[in-house]
């Protein structure tokens, strides 16, 4: 097998193979899956049922022969060969052997020029396997240059391969052209410019795909390039049985002609298709008409909208049912309900092989996080609230106590609860109770120390009047 790891190894990507030196002597190593059209020989570890001498041999891209193994040499898968050519010989490796050989045979069509096959002469010598790496080495150098020499000749049409044989005599020219091309001048140019001997052969647009390679739009490898060697015709009435958009971007391929893929399914969906019935009028019921608006032909059902021109009120109908209210219409009878009694939609849910396949994995686990963040917000909010409510509860109980204070306690302080409002209302009461009582003995005292003063001061008149009485007496009793 080839060693991927030796730099100095380089592997010919049409040709499947990789040249190098083996004893100073030229030879050359098969590569697995660096050529087109491989296939897996799942019967090459069972012994062959009925012997044969018929071998595949392969050859630059997608081009593949039977030959015949004449001189019984021992041959098997990757080996190279040298076999027939006309003229002279050419190198090519074995691709299967055995009871796989008559299957491929019988799959592809092949029939033997004459009913003669041709022969495989030898195993290749370092001497073929070095003029074949030489004639190899011609090939894209050679497609360049007659691409130009087919360019000033004015002719239309496009070279997209050139194929040197083995022996380095001969080369196949592959081309495309849309109609007739006359290339009998364009052969002599060749001849005089390249000094071999020309073959021309015409190709379509999926020959030339399958030659070059490429990647498809389902991401893998191209089927004209790894599995198809006979192409059958592709239409858009494919597309159309499938119900598929006729988008032209989406249902060409890198040839630009209508993808093979079209063609894989349409046996399915054609057989399908035959029990959908076909309407051409509206489905009639005592709530109104309903229009076709869409077929799943795989799972059997019909959707009908209650409007022509918008899918609104859709109502989706399995076959049979369709058909009941079909016979119902073109007996003059209108059904009551477009719905069965018995018909009950069924959901169906996607299944997933593990919890990581499913699209919406994530959805719980983040409605459960919003809402640990909504509880999270209200309780951080209700507990800011309450502190606001307590604080500002008790800011108001300090500037109304300071208030009763300055105004002799006119007013009561408001509590939270009914009690300590009544206890202080009683409270405050008793405080003006007292206050009162207080202004009350204020107001007793200062009248009986006013009428104390006065008393007094009426005795001492009447006393010093007295005198004054008395003084008077004794002066006229003396004189």
């Amino acid at each position: 097998m080839f060693d991927f790891q030796n730099r100095d190894i380089k592997p010919e990507m049409g040709c499947g193979c990789a040249f190098s030196e083996c004893n100073g002597e030229a030879c050359a190593t098969p590569c697995e899956g660096c050529y087109k059209l491989h296939e897996t020989d799942w019967l090459e570890d069972y012994p062959d049922n009925v012997p044969t001498d018929i071998v595949e041999v392969r050859f630059k891209n997608t081009r593949r022969s039977y030959y015949q193994n004449v001189n019984n040499l021992d041959l098997k898968r990757g080996d190279i060969v040298a076999v027939e050519a006309s003229p002279g010989h050419d190198i090519g490796t074995v691709s299967l052997t055995g009871d796989m050989v008559a299957k491929q045979m019988r799959r592809v069509g092949f029939t033997p020029h004459n009913g003669e096959y041709k022969k495989i002469y030898r195993k290749a010598k370092p001497y073929d396997i070095e003029r074949w790496q030489e004639a190899i080495a011609l090939e894209h150098e050679t497609m360049i240059r007659s691409r130009q020499i087919a360019a000033e000749m004015g002719l239309d049409m496009k070279i997209g391969d050139v194929e040197y044989q083995g022996d380095k005599i001969k080369a196949i020219f592959y081309y495309i052209a849309e109609g007739r091309v006359d290339f009998r001048e364009l052969i002599k140019v060749f001849a005089e410019q390249f000094h071999i001997r020309i073959e021309m052969k015409q190709i379509g647009a999926r020959q030339e795909a399958g030659r070059i390679g490429g990647i498809g739009a389902c991401g893998r490898e191209l089927c004209c390039a790894s599995w198809i060697s006979s192409f059958s015709s592709v239409t858009t009435n494919a597309a159309r049985v499938q119900e598929i958009s006729l988008n032209p971007q989406k249902l060409a391929g890198q040839c630009s002609k209508l993808k093979c893929c079209l063609m894989y399914e349409y046996d399915t969906y054609a057989d399908a298709r035959r029990d959908m019935p076909r309407l051409r009028e509206p489905l009639q019921t005592l709530d109104g008409e309903f229009f076709l608006v869409k077929s799943d032909i795989l799972a059997h059902t019909m959707t009908f909208s209650s409007s022509k021109d918008s899918m609104s009120n859709l109502v989706t109908l399995p076959v049979s049912r369709v058909r009941e209210i079909l016979a119902a219409n073109r007996a003059g009878r209108k059904v009551e309900q477009l719905q069965g009694e018995e018909f009950v939609p069924e959901v169906e849910e996607p299944t997933y092989r593990t919890e990581e396949d499913s699209i919406t994995r994530f959805d719980g686990k983040k409605r459960n996080k919003n809402r640990n963040k909504n509880r999270n917000k209200n309780r951080n909010n209700g507990s800011a609230h309450n502190n606001e409510n307590r604080e500002s509860q008790s800011g108001s109980e300090h500037i109304e106590n300071r208030e009763q204070t300055s105004t002799d306690g006119n007013a009561a302080t408001p509590n939270r609860n009914a009690e300590g409002r009544n206890a202080e209302g009683r409270n405050a009461e008793g405080r003006n109770n007292e206050g009162r009582n207080n202004e009350g003995r204020n107001r007793r005292f200062k009248g009986r120390h006013r009428g104390n003063r006065n008393g007094g001061a009426q005795n001492g008149g009447a006393q010093n009047g007295g005198a004054q009485n008395g003084g008077a007496q004794n002066g006229g009793g003396n004189a």
